[in-house]
């Protein structure tokens, strides 16, 4: 009876292993095949040399700040192709980033045939028209949080109008405001300014001014003069100032 014993346990030990064995070569192939497609997820670096074809390519296509020394602000020029794009925006170049650089067309403008300026607020972007329809500059922008502010003793709401503007006033160099400094402000309505600001975040934030990067103020204000068309919209409010700006031309 003691050897019946001995062999039945030995078989069911037998019988055990081998049902356990497909399962154990199946969990180490799953693994196997998980670590094999996790070394793949990541793409390579970008080189040297793609991330200056990329920065040509922006540079060609009117994003970018060079503060008129002819070099590019790379993060900011990204960010604004990523916000004109509807991208996440992330300010790091990817190669997925690469690769719709490389092929994407130039901003087109809501409005052409006179030199003016256009914010896109869906879009957080900041747009440069030359007379010829042409866009030569595409910011990233931040404008008004349309919040409710309290602060420094003032409240209101943090709103940017829609609509049709001429720039009416300006300052070089800092100015301090009731809100804050600003950068070479170039005054659009009310005491709100397009102007430079260290901060400029990824979405609406502003007390109701447009802000531009630091390194784009100065360039941006020498293109502004006195008289220039400002056009502000959104994606139910655009208004456009081609017969407006023939009519209330400038002497």
């Amino acid at each position: 009876m003691g050897t019946f014993k001995k062999l039945a346990l030995t078989v069911m030990l037998i019988f055990s292993l081998f049902l356990l064995t497909p399962s154990n070569s199946s969990a180490i192939a799953k693994a196997q095949k998980r670590k094999g497609s996790s070394s793949h997820t990541h793409a390579p670096a970008l080189t040297r040399g793609e991330m200056k074809e990329a920065e040509a390519r922006l540079a060609e296509m009117g994003y970018g700040t060079d503060g008129g020394n002819g070099a590019i602000d790379t993060r900011n020029a990204l960010i604004a192709f990523q916000k004109y794009e509807g991208r996440r925006v992330t300010g790091q170049m990817g190669r997925e980033d690469l690769d719709l650089i490389i092929n994407a067309t130039a901003p087109v403008p809501k409005d052409s045939g006179y030199k003016h300026v256009e914010v896109d607020l869906d879009r957080q972007v900041l747009l440069l028209i030359d007379g010829d329809g042409i866009v030569k500059r595409v910011l990233p922008v931040s404008t008004g949080s349309d919040r409710h502010y309290n602060e420094k003793g003032m409240s209101g709401l943090a709103y940017t109008p829609r609509g049709r503007f001429r720039i009416y006033a300006k300052l070089s160099g800092w100015r301090k405001s009731p809100l804050g400094l600003l950068y070479y402000p170039n005054y659009f309505s009310d005491g709100l300014a397009i102007h430079g600001n260290p901060s400029v975040p990824q979405k609406p934030e502003s007390h109701g001014c447009i802000r531009i990067p630091m390194s784009a103020a100065v360039e941006i204000s020498r293109q502004l003069p006195l008289g220039t068309i400002v056009l502000i919209y959104d994606s139910q409010s655009f208004v456009s100032a081609k017969d407006w700006a023939a009519q209330n031309a400038e002497p």
